[in-house]
C-alpha cells in the first residue's frame, strides 16, 4: 500500500505564489518611479512659466524702459534657478578648447528642452541660438528672445531661413557665439541624425571656428517624445575646435560636416542614423 504525500503539491503553490509576489513587486516597482517621474516633469514645466513670468516679463519690460539690456544676464541666473529647482547639476569638460577671446560657432547634438539652458547657464562666452520659429509664439520667451541673441528661422522657407542666418553672422562680428544645433531637431535616446548644413556655412561665411559641443544625459532627464522627467547630472564636452579657413565649395561643406559629426558621435558612443549631411 502506497502513501502519497501532499507535500510537493503544496511546494508548487508555494513557489507559486511566491512567484506571483515578485511579479507583482516589480511591476509595483516600475509604475511606481513613472508616476514621479510624471509629477515631477509636471513640477519642471510649472517652475519654468512661473520663472518666465516672475523674472523674464519684468526683465523685458525695464529693457524696453531703459534700454539696456538685462534679459540676457536674468536668462541665465533664471536657468540657473531652474535647473537647481528640478534637481539638475551641468558638468562641464573641455571648457580649456575655448579660448577666451575668440568667438566661435558652437554645433551640438540636440536630445532635450533642457540644452539650452544647460549650455547658456555653463559656458563662458555670451551666446545666442538659432532657434525654431515656433518658439516666438510662446508668451515671454518668445519676446524675450530677441534679447537673448537668439535668431529665430522657418526651416520651411529657404529664403527667410538664409536671411536669418546672415543676420546671425553679423552677430559673430560682434563678440555673440552662436549655438546650432545641427540635427535641426531633439532626437530620441541613443540617436545622432544627420546634420543640418546652415550653421557650417555660418561659420566658413564668418572666418570662424567650429566648437564641436557633445551633450550627455538630457535625454534621460526630460527626452522627447515623453512626458516623464527627473532630476540628475548633465554631461557637456567641447571638443577642440575645427577651423573653417580655405573652406568654400560643397564638398569642403560636406567634408566639415562629416568631420564634426564624427568626432561628437565618438563622444556620444551612440549609433549614427544615415545620412550624415541632411537634405536641405
Amino acid at each position: 500500500m502506497s502513501v502519497h504525500s501532499e507535500h510537493p503539491s503544496s511546494e508548487l503553490v508555494d513557489e507559486r505564489d511566491a512567484t506571483a509576489n515578485v511579479a507583482a513587486r516589480e511591476v509595483e516597482s516600475s509604475t511606481r518611479p513613472s508616476i514621479s517621474r510624471r509629477l515631477f516633469y509636471w513640477w519642471a514645466l510649472l517652475t519654468a512659466a512661473l520663472l518666465l513670468v516672475i523674472l523674464g516679463a519684468p526683465a523685458i519690460l525695464l529693457s524696453l524702459l531703459t534700454r539696456r539690456n538685462l534679459v540676457y544676464r536674468v536668462a541665465v541666473r533664471g536657468g540657473r534657478i531652474w535647473l537647481r529647482l528640478i534637481g539638475v547639476k551641468v558638468h562641464v569638460k573641455g571648457s580649456e578648447n575655448l579660448a577666451p577671446d575668440k568667438t566661435y560657432v558652437l554645433i551640438s547634438n540636440h536630445r532635450s528642452y533642457l540644452d539650452p539652458p544647460a549650455l547658456l547657464t555653463s559656458i563662458k562666452k555670451r551666446l545666442g541660438f538659432i532657434a525654431k520659429k515656433e518658439l516666438l509664439r510662446v508668451p515671454v520667451l518668445g519676446q524675450g528672445m530677441m534679447y537673448v541673441n537668439a535668431v529665430a528661422i522657418d526651416r520651411g522657407r529657404s529664403a527667410s531661413a538664409i536671411q536669418r542666418m546672415q543676420a546671425a553672422t553679423e552677430r559673430l562680428h560682434s563678440g555673440v557665439s552662436f549655438v546650432v544645433f545641427a540635427e535641426g531637431t531633439r532626437a530620441r535616446v541613443g540617436e545622432l541624425l544627420p546634420f543640418k548644413k546652415g550653421g557650417f556655412y555660418m561659420a566658413i561665411q564668418a572666418g570662424m571656428s567650429i566648437a564641436p559641443v557633445a551633450i550627455k544625459n538630457t535625454d534621460r532627464l526630460m527626452g522627447k517624445g515623453t512626458s516623464e522627467a527627473g532630476p540628475g547630472t548633465i554631461e557637456i564636452t567641447i571638443l577642440p575646435p575645427v577651423e573653417t579657413e580655405g573652406f568654400s565649395t560643397e564638398e569642403d561643406v560636406e567634408h566639415l560636416i562629416e568631420k564634426v559629426r564624427a568626432m561628437i558621435k565618438s563622444e556620444l558612443g551612440v549609433k549614427s542614423v544615415p545620412p550624415v549631411v541632411a537634405e536641405g
